[in-house]
């Protein structure tokens, strides 16, 4: 069972001042119309004052058409996954997420956030591992945008704001744990891909819940030893792959030769002193154990000459 060897350091953001609320509005498509006609009815009389009646239907019409240009203003379209974040003298006032034909007080500004599922992929960093050595490592990160409050008024920008913590949670993961695991008990970047991927997608989305963002996924693109030491540590996972394979094919041929012996003593087949089952022995290991393939030399005379 694998285990964890450093601890987890937790990543301690300030307290978000703002949070999303839905802002105070109508379906504009119902003002759009009330608007148009009171336009039209303002245009008319304005018209009809103009030629010929008095001065005051002049100004009555006047003042429909400006009311209705004013309260046109606060019409806004908003696009599919798209949210729009209102403000009123600078206050924060509420988010319309509502897509289509929206009405706002026409008195306030409306900035639009996309709360689209996005990807960020890191550039390849070189770091060094756990165990000092330098290694080169990259990973993409899907996130997306869950409060527009805070992703608007808590960062400057948070678009760099995330691929800046992602990159700083990828340099932190990678000096915590080694590249390769030389205990069975030990966490590797290599050998335990998913497991630290799942802490570096809770490191992210620790660093960037001030600003509003949440993490689907994260994911290794890249890691390999860095190209100065690339060719000895290729040499020395080949040493290891070579020893586990001569381990096993050891444990292997001493299994079938205990196995060769119990059954020609059980069947008794021939009776075999100590020195003729050592050198028995001997000989079976040499031919399954060898790498080589084996020329057999038949002894035409006794095992004593």
């Amino acid at each position: 069972m694998n285990a964890d060897v450093t601890p987890e350091a937790g990543v301690e953001m300030p307290e978000p001042q703002y949070r999303e609320r839905a802002a105070f509005g109508y379906a504009g498509v119902p003002v759009f119309l009330v608007c148009l006609l009171v336009l039209v009815i303002g245009l008319v009389l304005a018209v009809t004052g103009l030629f010929t009646g008095p001065l005051a239907l002049l100004a009555v019409g006047a003042l429909l058409a400006v009311a209705a240009v004013v309260v046109g203003l606060g019409l806004t379209v908003v696009a599919p996954n798209e949210a729009r974040v209102i403000q009123f003298l600078g206050r924060y006032v509420g988010t319309v997420r509502t897509d289509g034909l929206r009405w706002v007080n026409p008195l306030t500004t409306r900035k639009p956030v996309s709360i689209r599922i996005r990807n960020h992929e890191t550039s390849v960093m070189k770091v060094n591992d756990s165990s000092g050595s330098p290694i080169e490592i990259a990973a993409v990160v899907v996130w997306q945008v869950e409060d527009t409050a805070r992703a608007v008024f808590e960062v400057d920008d948070f678009i760099r704001f995330v691929s800046i913590q992602t990159e700083a949670a990828v340099r932190h993961i990678a000096n915590n744990y080694p590249y390769d695991a030389h205990k069975t008990d030990t966490l590797s970047l290599r050998d335990n891909a998913d497991e630290i991927t799942e802490k570096l997608s809770r490191e992210i989305a620790e660093r960037v819940e001030s600003a509003g963002v949440r993490i689907i996924e994260s994911r290794f693109t890249h890691l390999a030893y860095a190209q100065e030491i690339a060719q000895a540590m290729l040499q020395r996972q080949q040493a290891t792959a070579v020893v586990a394979a001569r381990q096993q094919i050891v444990e292997g041929a001493v299994g079938m030769v205990d196995l060769a012996l119990q059954r020609l003593s059980e069947e008794e087949v021939v009776e075999l002193d100590e020195e003729r089952k050592a050198s028995m022995v001997s000989n079976l290991l040499v031919v399954l154990c060898s790498d080589r393939p084996t020329n057999p030399v038949v002894n035409t005379g006794s095992l004593y000459q």
